[in-house]
């Protein structure tokens, strides 16, 4: 399959957006994540269910993503993004791409680090603005020079990678054969397992291991669907909250 010029305008800004705070953060809190910007991908695509299909199975990986104190692990987006356009145009399965998910969100960390970097220079000026009393001066620098670098170094990498880097994959693994396609689709069926596990390492201490098995048997036992256990989970939580208060507050 080939990406037309205006499906990689698309994409590209599918990244952009997802990186972006605009539209009162529901682009970076929502389209940030692999299952969501798959979707969207796959829609640009002509196959929603297929692209919500790979992001979903490379958001397995990112369960357990942790972004604290300026430092970025990985590129969820940008894995997303490009993960399961490259995945779609190339027609490989979607165990495979998440293998090339993986170096793809690497190269997102130089996107995150040059977009931190240059922003702290518009927060000096905005702190000078700050001094001078300049209120207008302080939102021009809050929005529109990091918006606009934002877009440059978001929309215009995965413009071109989404334009050019499925025919090059596709004839890398033409030229490397079936094997090699076999190793990506093992290792990407492993890879899952490693977001499960760092989920599991976050959730699975002190009183919080009662609520995982108590979700694990209603899923197993009653034969729950996950959108039920979820209530119960709301419900068990409210209670567990005001039960920790103490005799402060009383459940009524």
């Amino acid at each position: 399959m080939q990406i037309s010029i205006f499906q990689a305008i698309l994409i590209g800004l599918v990244y952009y957006l997802g990186n972006s705070t605009w539209l009162f953060g529901v682009g970076y809190y929502t389209m940030y994540r692999p299952l969501v910007n798959g979707f969207f991908v796959g829609l640009i695509l002509g196959n929603p269910v297929l692209g919500t299909m790979i992001g979903a199975t490379i958001n397995l990986m990112y369960l357990g993503f942790i972004s604290a104190g300026g430092a970025l692990p990985g590129d969820p987006c940008l894995a997303g993004t490009l993960g399961t356009a490259i995945a779609i145009a190339s027609g490989i399965e979607p165990e495979a791409a998440v293998a090339l998910a993986v170096p793809i969100g690497l190269l997102g960390t130089l996107i995150w680090y040059a977009k931190m970097t240059v922003n702290a220079l518009f927060v000096h000026k905005a702190d000078q603005y700050a001094e001078e009393g300049n209120t207008k001066g302080i939102a021009f620098m809050d929005i529109v020079p990091p918006q606009i670098f934002l877009f440059i170094i978001t929309f215009f990498p995965v413009f071109f990678a989404a334009l050019y880097g499925p025919t090059a994959i596709k004839s890398a693994i033409d030229f490397l054969g079936a094997n090699v396609l076999n190793c990506l689709i093992v290792i990407g069926g492993m890879m899952p397992a490693l977001g499960i596990a760092m989920n599991l390492k976050a959730i699975f201490k002190g009183d919080n291991r009662v609520f995982y098995f108590l979700g694990f048997l209603l899923t197993v036992y009653l034969k729950l669907d996950i959108i039920a256990v979820g209530l119960f989970g709301v419900v068990l939580t409210f209670i567990y909250m005001k039960l920790k208060k103490g005799g402060n507050e009383v459940v009524r």
